[in-house]
């Protein structure tokens, strides 16, 4: 600081003795006063900028702006990295297509509520099954559950066990008149034709044992809420699917199984 002061003392004090030597010899000069070196820098930094405006780049227009002044450009805070500022829609835009990230879009279910579409032996058996269901009596089962290797699956587990015992046992009741609600309003919904053409063809109810979830529409929800309560529709969404019971017919009548479970 203090050699900046004796610098400037000095700088007028040539500039005073240049003044009286020239009024000696009869010239006169105009001089100008002298400027501290903040003024200086200003007046160079807008000598600098006139010559920006003068000269600008050929190669950009947008640099002929003047730029912010020091205090607005300190008060600006410094743009976050591209990549950060990049969103998901946008890297998902970029991302390349493989096989990995394509999926096929799943096929629409046909689903049936008129059951003359359906052959007759699958006619017959329904209406055999709603007519043992409503008497109350799980006995009227038995002789449709069949035997051996055409026995009725009743169980995700497998086992020689008594198809009417076991579902007795599932039922919340001693008699399984439950079980036998629940089925009279499976049997009741629409239903679907599954692997059609092929040994495991078959007529399956609900159809929402065969249909997205994600997908029912709103009469289609109220019908399956007919069947069970919302939390247990929450926990199949979180599941991925319907799991409650089931029922599948083969074409020629044989009641396959009446299953809860995936």
């Amino acid at each position: 600081m203090h050699r900046f002061s004796a610098r400037i003392r000095l700088l007028r004090g040539s500039v005073f003795a240049v003044s009286i030597f020239l009024a000696g010899t009869g010239t006169f000069v105009t001089t100008r006063p002298a400027f501290a070196l903040s003024e200086l820098q200003q007046i160079q930094r807008q000598q600098s900028q006139d010559k920006a405006v003068d000269h600008p780049p050929a190669d950009s227009a947008a640099q002929a702006e003047t730029p912010p002044d020091e205090g607005e450009r300190r008060l600006q805070l410094p743009l976050p990295d591209p990549l950060i500022r990049k969103d998901a829609a946008e890297q998902q835009a970029v991302e390349p297509v493989t096989e990995k990230n394509v999926s096929e879009p799943e096929a629409p279910v046909e689903v049936l509520y008129d059951i003359d579409k359906a052959p007759a032996p699958v006619r017959r058996m329904r209406e055999l099954i709603v007519e043992a269901a409503a008497s109350g009596d799980m006995e009227r089962l038995r002789p449709l559950l069949g035997k051996g290797q055409t026995q009725t699956q009743v169980s995700v587990a497998e086992g020689d066990d008594d198809p009417v015992t076991t579902l007795k046992g599932l039922s919340g009741d001693s008699e399984g008149i439950e079980i036998l609600a629940i089925l009279l309003d499976v049997l009741a919904t629409g239903f679907v034709r599954v692997d059609a053409g092929t040994p495991n063809e078959m007529y399956v109810w609900p159809y929402f044992a065969e249909k997205s979830l994600d997908a029912l529409s709103p009469p289609e929800r109220v019908e399956l809420l007919r069947i069970v309560t919302a939390g247990d529709f929450a926990d199949m969404q979180e599941f991925g699917g319907y799991n409650f019971y089931r029922v599948g017919i083969a074409p020629d009548g044989q009641w396959k199984f009446f299953v809860a479970g995936d």
